[in-house]
């Protein structure tokens, strides 16, 4: 991940664009397993049954499904037939916006998705989930996810992306004992295990050498998916995956805080992007390709670990400079170095080769970086469109009309 090299907590960092839903909306409902709740928009659901060739009666359980990775392999999933349930953490604020168009009633004999409360760090009800849903594939896509954060919260970054695995591998040791059937399971890693690299490109023989909280966590992760598989036989794979963004990537992250700027700097409701490190190097993709891959390694006769890159490194300076150029913008004339947003220890350079995952699985990405930064500035260009619109019709929260003044 790269949301430590120039991420922040200031007040652009808020999803503004939402406040069209917010003053739109009254409320739509949706549901949990068996939870009401009202969701902030709603829409269609992708799947209504299970089309001509796809794979019938798999059931697939995701951690860390409200995510931007997870909202895309629900997708997926739910395309290929797939049943599909998430576990999501219980809290007083509803964060399921990026899965909501994904939702039937939950009363219906044909519903194909369903959320459950759970958490990683609670053993009891990740061992209830898997009694109720009988999953063939398990997707631990969740974890404190932001390196900077990791370094100010590194025991909760320890406990949920490293002994948060552990405890759901325990939960799938004792399913498989108990009921006989296989679960196969994935395990996001991050190519922020190699940190100091030792060498370029990084594959998945390059030694790790993590350098944050949340690289610690992950090589422990790692190192029990693989201990796990070859102590129990289970089917367990990592995937390495190296940055990977998208319109749903959250408005902390390098990324898509650059895209939102551009957007709002446009539309003349921010003036400066206050950024970091602009020379750190990242392999950056397209999310909706790389959960592709994450399916494709349960598809195996036999687990493995798997690199998942484009194979190319462009730097911060590289995003801005496409980011402003899109809309005619040059990026110097609006944004500042801020040295809150370094990390206390850098990674300078991520590079992937993905050569293994292209011969045995038959992936490739297919969104290039130039159609990468474009797609995230048009959706947020709509956004910020929005949100001027609210303002000008004196409907924008009042701390928007005075930062406006």
């Amino acid at each position: 991940m790269i949301s430590g090299l120039s991420e922040g907590h200031d007040r652009n960092d808020f999803n503004w664009h939402r406040i069209a839903d917010l003053q739109k909306l009254t409320l739509c409902h949706s549901a949990l397993r068996t939870i009401n709740r009202d969701p902030l928009h709603q829409g269609k659901v992708r799947l209504k049954s299970i089309k001509e060739g796809a794979v019938a009666g798999k059931v697939a359980l995701i951690t860390g499904i409200t995510g931007q990775d997870g909202s895309y392999l629900a997708e997926l999933l739910l395309d290929k037939g797939y049943e599909v349930h998430g576990i999501v953490r219980r809290a007083s604020t509803i964060n399921t916006s990026r899965i909501d168009h994904l939702y039937e009633d939950p009363h219906s004999d044909e519903v194909k998705l369903r959320l459950h409360y759970g958490d990683l760090g609670d053993a009891n009800s990740l061992r209830k989930i898997l009694t109720e849903t009988r999953p063939s594939e398990i997707y631990n896509l969740a974890a404190q996810s932001h390196v900077r954060v990791s370094f100010d919260m590194p025991l909760e970054t320890a406990d949920v992306g490293g002994m948060g695995t552990l405890r759901l591998l325990e939960a799938v040791r004792e399913y498989q004992d108990t009921s006989g059937e296989e679960v196969r399971v994935y395990q996001a890693s991050s190519s922020e295990m190699y940190g100091k690299v030792h060498e370029t490109p990084q594959r998945e023989e390059t030694p790790f050498h993590p350098r944050s909280p949340y690289g610690v966590a992950k090589v422990f992760s790692y190192w029990a998916i693989v201990n796990y598989r070859e102590s129990y036989g289970l089917h367990a794979s990592n995937g390495i995956l190296f940055n990977h963004e998208s319109p749903r990537r959250g408005e902390t992250f390098v990324t898509r805080k650059i895209t939102q700027a551009v957007a709002r700097i446009r539309y003349g409701l921010q003036d400066k992007l206050y950024l970091g490190n602009l020379d750190a190097k990242r392999d950056w993709g397209f999310a909706g390709d790389y959960v592709q891959a994450m399916w494709l390694m349960l598809q195996q006769d036999l687990p493995d670990d798997y690199v998942v890159s484009t194979n190319e490194t462009h730097s911060v300076r590289e995003f801005l400079e496409l980011a402003f150029g899109h809309v005619g913008l040059d990026y110097s004339d609006h944004v500042e170095i801020d040295p809150r947003y370094f990390r206390p220890a850098e990674v300078d350079l991520l590079l992937g080769d993905s050569s293994k995952a292209r011969r045995q699985l038959g992936w490739e990405p297919k969104v290039s970086f130039q159609e990468l930064v474009q797609m995230m500035v048009e959706t947020d260009l709509e956004h910020a469109e929005r949100e001027k619109t609210l303002r000008d019709a004196g409907l924008a929260p009042l701390s928007v009309q005075r930062r406006a003044a």
